[in-house]
Parts: structure tokens; sequence; C-alpha cells
């Protein structure tokens, strides 16, 4: 996922409490579909990733950790 990709993901999750709610789980499954069906490209790894805390997070990704909930450090 882009850097612009993430910062309209994020402004999208902040504005929509679903959705929100919808990435609050563990599942990398469901959280891939959740992203694909908001029109972001995003992969299993890349979730994957952030979830193990392997990824280096940068400001807007520590954001969505906060608001998403699925990413877990």
């Amino acid at each position: 996922m882009s850097e612009e990709q993430l910062k309209a993901f994020l402004e999208k999750v902040k504005a929509d409490t679903s959705l929100q709610d919808k990435l609050k789980g563990d599942d990398v499954d469901a959280a891939f579909a959740i992203t694909k069906e908001a029109g972001f490209v995003i992969t299993t790894d890349e979730i994957k990733q952030a979830q193990s805390g392997i990824k280096e997070l940068s400001g807007n990704e520590l954001d969505i950790h906060v608001v998403a909930g699925f990413w877990k450090s």
C-alpha cells in the first residue's frame, strides 16, 4: 500500500465507525477483504507484518494501528 493509499485509508477509517468496528478483530483474511471492499489495495503479508510488529510503523501507520485496532504491535 502506497503512502497516499495509507493516508486515504486512514481518513476513511477515522470517518467510518462501522469500518472501525469491522477492523477490530485478529482475522487477517477478514481485514484484507474489508480493505479491498473499501477500495484499497493491501496484501495479507502487509497486514500480517503489521500485526506481528515486524514492520516499522510510520506516523500514519501508527494512527491506523490505533484507529483500526486490527494492527497489533
